[in-house]
């Protein structure tokens, strides 16, 4: 910890534990004051006190206390140390494994997690969908959760004799100090696509927070067929493999994709993947380099993403015993729209149908990026609600049709998300692909003032139903 000032230095005190919220602060606790976009925790250092808080660790002095305040020059990166030396540095307990990328994240920490079972490790996973200690649930709020839940999960892990560990890694918690701390053994670079710019500002930021990943771990995993790629392998502090369907050294050759899945030839071994699109091509790569690196065989490789399952909300096909099919993708970026559509269209023997909106309180560049995507590659595009947020959802639909004016395909607009369900069912035709985008996983939607139920593939039932 790189203190600063200590203001009344008597640090002679028992220490029971450490919180970063005042609300949940108990009696022997070290408050740490994060700063944050939406609050200050240095204006709840003295409610901190009064239930309990024996110390403060903050960034500048806070007035009115009377318990020790160690003054550091970011309180991010000090939680991550403390919370990591408060629970014993368990990731270094485990075999730590991280996926970093704009798209794919979630996918590859499954196909890994199903890879390390079959050697008959017992791994944890930590992600976007759910975090498990193999399939228990930990419940957490964020796709990386805070270096202080993060470091107890792991400690978690470690109790109840896991060996392994995956994890997403969002770029959001390598600039917010949230992995700080953590001993990763293998990094893994998926791609790099416009997102996150409301936060990040620029590409350049964006890829910066990817890199320093690797510059934290002991081997990396980098897709060089990616733009950004080669900035990410020059970048890099750890030992590099490269892997691609173009370059690399893990490559996938004779490629075969059908609506079931994907089939590859890479190293000595045919690869079979029950889940489509060239994008399962690369995760696929991805996790093949990853279990090489840390000494699983081919073989094993190969016979556990045979009986690989694919994740909810990821190319999810959706069983309607009708004349046509529905797939649920969390494609919310340009790129995740462009590999959705491109691999959908591969195997689309009617029209391919897509519904999808854009998030509100997000980056609103991209909106008119995706509305000319669809229009370009889909035969039918339906406009309509994601997670609007704070904003008006036909505003950010005003965004999304800016860049469809000269779109090839038909569009609507159909604002309200449940009806735009309705209508793209009631309006199938033989053979059509009905991609739903955007919610993926997700079983809600956030709007101006409440957060309500929402499951597609519940809606489809009831429309089917109907």
């Amino acid at each position: 910890m790189n203190i600063n000032q200590l203001i009344d230095t008597s640090l002679d005190i028992e220490v029971s534990g450490i919180s970063y919220d005042s609300r949940s602060t108990k009696i022997g606790d070290v408050f740490v004051a994060l700063s944050g976009s939406a609050s200050d925790g240095h204006d709840f250092a003295l409610p901190a006190q009064e239930k309990g808080a024996v110390c403060v660790v903050c960034e500048r002095d806070v007035p009115g206390l009377s318990v020790p305040q160690i003054v550091v020059e970011d309180t991010r990166a000090t939680l991550a140390q403390m919370s990591h030396k408060f629970f014993g540095d368990p990731s270094k307990d485990l075999c730590l494994i991280g996926v970093t990328g704009t798209n794919g994240k979630t996918t590859v920490t499954y196909l890994l997690k199903t890879i390390l079972e079959s050697t008959g490790a017992k791994v944890g996973l930590i992600g976007t969908n759910q975090n498990l200690i193999a399939e228990k649930v930990i419940v957490s709020k964020n796709t990386t959760p805070e270096s202080y839940e993060l470091a107890a999960m792991f400690r978690q892990m470690a109790a109840e004799g896991c060996t392994h560990a995956v994890m997403e890694v969002s770029s959001h918690a390598l600039d917010m100090h949230r992995v700080d701390g953590c001993a990763f053994d293998v990094g893994i670079f998926t791609n790099l696509t416009q997102d996150h710019l409301d936060f990040h500002k620029t590409m350049e930021n964006y890829l910066n927070a990817k890199i320093k990943l690797f510059k934290r771990c002991k081997y990396g995993i980098i897709n060089t067929d990616d733009a950004y790629g080669g900035a990410v392998v020059s970048g890099a502090d750890c030992e590099v493999t490269t892997y691609g369907i173009h370059t690399g050294s893990i490559c996938a050759r004779n490629i075969s994709a059908t609506v079931s899945g994907v089939s590859f030839d890479c190293q000595s071994a045919r690869i079979t993947l029950g889940i489509p699109g060239q994008f399962s091509v690369y995760n696929a790569l991805a996790a093949i380099g990853a279990s090489l690196c840390i000494g699983i065989g081919m073989d094993t490789i190969a016979k556990a993403l045979a009986v690989a399952k694919g994740v909810k909300g990821r190319a999810e096909l959706i069983a309607t015993g009708r004349d046509f099919s529905v797939i649920i993708d969390y494609a919310h970026s340009p790129d995740g729209l462009r590999n959705i559509l491109e691999s959908v269209r591969a195997f689309t023997k009617g029209r391919l149908v897509v519904l999808f909106g854009c998030g509100g309180d997000r980056d609103r560049t991209k909106r008119p990026i995706m509305g000319k995507i669809a229009g370009a590659l889909a035969d039918y595009c339906i406009v309509t609600s994601d997670n609007p947020r704070s904003e008006e959802p036909s505003a950010i639909i005003r965004d999304i049709l800016s860049g469809m004016k000269n779109a090839a395909a038909e569009y609507i607009v159909v604002e309200n998300r449940r009806d735009a369900i309705a209508y793209a069912i009631a309006n199938a035709q033989p053979d059509d692909v009905i991609v739903l985008a955007g919610k993926g996983h997700e079983t809600y939607q956030i709007l101006a003032d409440k957060t309500i139920h929402f499951d597609e593939r519940e809606i489809i039932a009831e429309v089917l139903g109907q």
